[in-house]
């Protein structure tokens, strides 16, 4: 049976666990509202200088180059800008991550202590079912782990395929832009 000294101690562990959460969230925006902020900075210096650059061109031929030469910085800031936003996702998604990890794990061992409490308080006769029960509970333990493990390598996965996608963006501009010159 659970106490009332029990129940408080785990509203806390509760709140606290919410108030870290929201902390963290907030760290997220705060990182993606200053990348924001530095990229649309850097895009409104960048707006005015090639301003000037398209007010100085003096024929077509003279249009087209710069046109060119424009092409490949804008495509790398892109993938760049990409490559931060992607960063803070990964890393918000990642303290998420423990934290319901750490969650999960304390939950287990919570329910395991229930369970081998109920098991030595069981009526003579009943290990067999005691027995079975500890099994399943242990084989959806398993099956949990093996979840998390295929969620971490796919994310992984998933970032060497962004980082070589944003590379072969990057190239494929560059050969472009050269080309064109």
């Amino acid at each position: 049976m659970l106490t009332a000294e029990q129940v408080l101690a785990s509203q806390k562990a509760s709140v606290e666990t919410l108030f870290g959460l929201t902390t963290k969230a907030f760290e997220g925006v705060e990182k993606l509202v200053e990348l924001n902020l530095t990229a649309s900075k850097a895009a409104l210096v960048e707006a005015a200088g090639t301003t000037q650059s398209i007010l100085a061109v003096k024929d077509a031929q003279e249009l087209l180059a710069l046109q060119a030469s424009l092409f490949q910085p804008l495509a790398e800031k892109t993938a760049a800008y990409s490559r931060h936003l992607y960063d803070i996702a990964a890393g918000t998604g990642a303290e998420f991550g423990k934290t319901f990890e750490a969650q999960a794990t304390d939950a287990q061992k919570k329910f395991m202590a229930v369970v081998d409490n109920a098991a030595k308080n069981a009526p003579a006769g009943s290990e067999t079912a005691v027995a079975v029960f500890k099994s399943a509970v242990a084989a959806g333990n398993n099956a949990l782990e093996s979840v998390q493990k295929a969620v971490k390598q796919a994310t992984e996965v998933a970032e060497a395929n962004f980082n070589a996608v944003a590379n072969t963006a990057v190239s494929a501009t560059k050969t472009t832009a050269k080309a064109k010159r």
